[in-house]
C-alpha cells in the first residue's frame, strides 16, 4: 500500500485551483480508495464532483470531511518540495495533507471491527463556500452524529468558528460638476462616516471565551466614474466575522439603525459552537493526549469551514488537522511528522467510539 507521504505528493501535483482540476483530484482519490479495497460513490452537483466512502458498522456515524480544492498559486507551487522535515506546495496544509491522512486511515480501518460507521467525504468547492458539495451532501442526508473537518489546526481542536456575513452598503450622494463640489454631496466622503459608525457599534466591542472581538473587513469600495464629477454613489463591501454568541440579524439591525444607507446581505453562514463536553470531543481529546503526551488545545477559528453545514443542523462538528503554516501564502507547508501522528489519532479515535 502506498505510503502516506507519497500519496500526499501525488495529490499535490494536481492543480486543483479550478473546477476541472478539483474534479480530477476527486477522481484520483476515488481511484486510490478503490484500489485499496474501499467502496466509493462519486456524486456530481452543479459540475462539482465529490465522493463518499464508508467503513464500520453500528447505529452511529462519524464523518471525516476534507476538501481537495485549493486557492490559486504559482505554477511551481504545484510541484511538492521536501525541506527541513516539511513538504512545501499549494494545498499542502490547506488541506490535502488532512485528506491524505483520512484516506490512509480509512484504508487501515476497512478490515477492522468498528462499532461506529466512519464515513469519508472528500469535496471540491470549500474554498468558494462549500454550497455545491458539503452543503449538497448535507441536504441529501449524508449526515451523522459527529464531524471532523481536517483543516490545519496544529493538532489542536477547533470547537468554534465565527459566523460569516457579507454586506453591501450603498451610500448615495448628489452628483455635481467636479469644479463646483459644493453644489453636490460626495458619496465617497459620506462613506467614510458610514465606515466609522460601523466600527463603533456595540457588536464590535463584544468578546467571548475564544475571541477578543469580531472582525470587520472593508474588502471593496466602488465609487465615482469621472475625475470631473462629484460621485453620486459609493458601494462599500464588507466581510464581517461575528462571534458564535452573536446573531446575523442583530448585527444587520445595528448597522441599519446606525446609518442612512441601504444595506444588502449578499451571503452569510452561521457560526459553529461545539460543546467541549461532547462525547466525541472527549474521545478526540484522549487520542490527542495519548499520541502527543501533552494536554489537548481547544480554540476557536476566525474563518469558516464546511463544519458550518453540519452545525446548522445541530450536529457537533470540529476542525482538527495536521501541523501546517502559511496556507494561501507563497510558502505553504505541512510538517511531515504531524501527518503520521494525525493518521494515528484518527484511527485511535475510530476504535474508541
Amino acid at each position: 500500500m502506498e505510503g502516506l507521504k507519497e500519496l500526499l505528493k501525488e495529490l499535490l501535483l494536481i492543480n486543483s485551483s479550478t473546477k476541472q482540476g478539483s474534479n480530477k483530484a476527486i477522481e484520483f482519490c476515488g481511484q486510490w480508495l478503490e484500489e485499496n479495497g474501499l467502496p466509493v460513490n462519486i456524486i456530481e452537483n452543479n459540475g462539482y464532483k465529490m465522493l463518499v466512502s464508508e467503513v464500520g458498522s453500528g447505529d452511529k456515524t462519524v464523518i471525516f470531511n476534507g476538501h481537495i480544492d485549493v486557492v490559486s498559486g504559482k505554477e511551481e507551487q504545484f510541484i511538492p518540495r521536501e525541506k527541513n522535515e516539511k513538504i512545501y506546495a499549494r494545498g499542502s496544509a490547506d488541506m490535502k495533507a488532512g485528506v491524505a491522512c483520512m484516506m490512509k486511515a480509512m484504508a487501515a480501518l476497512k478490515d477492522e471491527e468498528l462499532d461506529t460507521n466512519i464515513q469519508l467525504q472528500i469535496v471540491s468547492d470549500e474554498e468558494i463556500g462549500g454550497f455545491n458539495c458539503t452543503g449538497h451532501l448535507v441536504e441529501e442526508g449524508y449526515t451523522g452524529d459527529f464531524v471532523i473537518c481536517s483543516e490545519p489546526t496544529q493538532l489542536g481542536i477547533a470547537l468554534q468558528a465565527k459566523g460569516v456575513l457579507r454586506l453591501n452598503i450603498e451610500v448615495e450622494g448628489i452628483p455635481a460638476h467636479g469644479s463646483r463640489p459644493w453644489e453636490g454631496e460626495n458619496a465617497i466622503e459620506k462613506a467614510y462616516e458610514v465606515h466609522r459608525k460601523i466600527k463603533d457599534l456595540p457588536f464590535m466591542k463584544e468578546s467571548s471565551d475564544y475571541y477578543p472581538t469580531p472582525s470587520l473587513n472593508l474588502a471593496m469600495i466602488e465609487g465615482g466614474d469621472a475625475y470631473n464629477k462629484v460621485p453620486g454613489n459609493c458601494m462599500l463591501k464588507y466581510d464581517i466575522r461575528y462571534l458564535p454568541e452573536q446573531t446575523k440579524d442583530d448585527v444587520v439591525k445595528q448597522i441599519e439603525n446606525a446609518i442612512d444607507s441601504s444595506v444588502f446581505v449578499s451571503m452569510f453562514s452561521e457560526p459553529v459552537r461545539t460543546d467541549i463536553e461532547d462525547y466525541y470531543v472527549q474521545k478526540i481529546k484522549a487520542a490527542v493526549e495519548e499520541n502527543t503526551g501533552t494536554e489537548a488545545v481547544f480554540f476557536g477559528q476566525h474563518g469558516a469551514a464546511d463544519t458550518q453545514f453540519f452545525a446548522q443542523l445541530g450536529i457537533p462538528a470540529i476542525e482538527f488537522g495536521p501541523v501546517g503554516e502559511n496556507w494561501h501564502g507563497n510558502k505553504e507547508n505541512v510538517e511531515i511528522d504531524s501527518l503520521y501522528i494525525y493518521q494515528k489519532m484518527l484511527e485511535d479515535f475510530a476504535h474508541s467510539v
